[in-house]
């Protein structure tokens, strides 16, 4: 999923400087966004308090929509460098195309995972015949330094290990949890977890010290850690934990998100992360002359041009508020 702010603004990211090495609870609000002709969604990450958690630096949830007498999500062909994008589903579909030549239908709890590397396209759509329900999460992974210029690949994991508890289904869509692990591809230490519970659950799901951990809430009503944690918002919870206290008051949904804190400074501007503005600059000038980032084949429509840079040169900082 892209970017699709006209005027893109950059966010600056990465350093452990800003990372707050104890457990906290810093409930983070959504900003809305239009996406492509008929989505909204509502952006977690990058956000006003919180830039990064681990390598995970750019969420979006969007529905439950009712899409049945619409065209549904309609991305068109845009550029990525320097990151991984993970799709995930809860209700719905959507079509898949790249320019590695990678063409797959997402369905509900199956991981699409694109690395970028130094250089990918891809457009995303809900089918011509599609489910009247569509409601997932969009998200992106920063690459480490020693891997952003691999090369571009698609991947798509069907089946997932599932970690099970009383109330508690887990499935692990990166990294791992209580001994079980996901098949996608990392390049950091990283875990997501899309968690499943029933009503009445009270559990708690072990977790790793040196990670640090959000909470994004998909749907029903749950408390994380004491904190009652609505559909479309995100709990930061630090770092120092062992385990995460869950108690649903409905069946619900959420979304655990966590890593190593990322060291590195990074440039997150449009759909490009990179180093220096030199990365940032190169990158949109590939793309809009129509190099290096390949075709997207077979999408009816015109790949979406680049915003204009801003005037003055991006520079990395590492985590802002």
């Amino acid at each position: 999923m892209s970017n699709l702010d006209r005027e893109a603004v950059p966010a600056l990211c990465g350093g452990r400087g800003f990372v707050v090495a104890e457990p906290v609870r810093e409930l983070l609000s959504p900003r809305r966004v239009k996406l492509g002709e008929s989505t909204e969604v509502r952006r977690l990450l990058p956000n006003l308090g919180r830039r990064m958690v681990g390598a995970w630096c750019f969420v979006d949830h969007y529905g439950p929509d009712d899409i049945a007498d619409e065209p549904g999500m309609q991305v068109p062909p845009h550029p990525h460098m320097g990151l991984q994008t993970v799709s995930w589903l809860h209700e719905g579909e959507v079509l898949h195309r790249d320019s590695t030549g990678s063409l797959q239908t997402i369905r509900p709890r199956e991981l699409g995972l694109m690395t970028s590397g130094r250089a990918i396209s891809h457009s995303e759509e809900s089918p011509r015949s599609h489910a009247r329900l569509l409601h997932g999460a969009q998200l992106w992974v920063a690459l480490p330094d020693s891997h952003r210029h691999t090369d571009p690949r698609f991947e798509h994991h069907g089946e997932l290990p599932v970690v099970t508890a009383p109330g508690l289904d887990a499935t692990l869509i990166l990294g791992s949890v209580d001994g079980a692990t996901s098949p996608g591809t990392t390049y950091t230490p990283i875990v997501g977890a899309d968690l499943a519970l029933a009503q009445g659950a009270d559990v708690r799901l072990p977790l790793e010290p040196d990670f640090e951990y959000a909470v994004l809430s998909m749907s029903g009503e749950a408390h994380v850690d004491g904190v009652p944690v609505l559909p479309g918002s995100m709990l930061y919870l630090g770092c120092g934990r062992t385990e995460l206290p869950l108690r649903a008051e409905s069946d619900a949904a959420l979304m655990l998100l966590g890593g190593e804190p990322f060291e590195e400074e990074l440039i997150m501007w449009w759909n490009f992360i990179g180093r220096t503005n030199a990365d940032i600059e190169q990158a949109r000038q590939d793309w809009t002359v129509g190099s290096r980032f390949g075709e997207v084949k077979g999408y009816d429509g015109d790949p979406l041009a680049a915003p204009d840079l801003p005037p003055v040169p991006l520079k990395p900082r590492g985590r802002v508020r």
